[in-house]
């Protein structure tokens, strides 16, 4: 936690991290993961003396953005995921198309 930090960050920070840990990941990357987001926050709301360009441009904060980025890895995004955004547009036939078929039927 870095210095300086206020009371409800350190208790944001502590949250984070045991939530990174409930989920199986490691303590060492808990820790990075909870810094890294409070560090953000800080930035964004102007309690740090320095921020990244990114951390100001983004519109949303981690917490409103609810795994809006999640899965867009090597893999891209899941099945699932492509299929209910196939239901979204209406895409007949979207029940029986894999993963690759209904990439392709979305335009991806």
């Amino acid at each position: 936690m870095p210095r300086g930090s206020s009371p409800k960050r350190e208790r944001q920070y502590e949250h984070i991290k045991e939530s990174a840990e409930k989920r199986g990941t490691s303590e060492k990357r808990a820790e990075e993961i909870a810094a890294r987001t409070v560090n953000k926050e800080r930035a964004r709301s102007g309690e740090s003396k320095e921020a990244s360009r990114t951390s100001l441009k983004d519109p949303k904060s981690a917490s409103q953005r609810g795994g809006e980025r999640s899965h867009s890895g090597a893999q891209g995004p899941t099945r699932d995921q492509l299929y209910a955004e196939a239901k979204k547009r209406g895409i007949e036939g979207r029940s029986s198309m894999n993963k690759q078929q209904l990439a392709k039927a979305l335009g991806r």
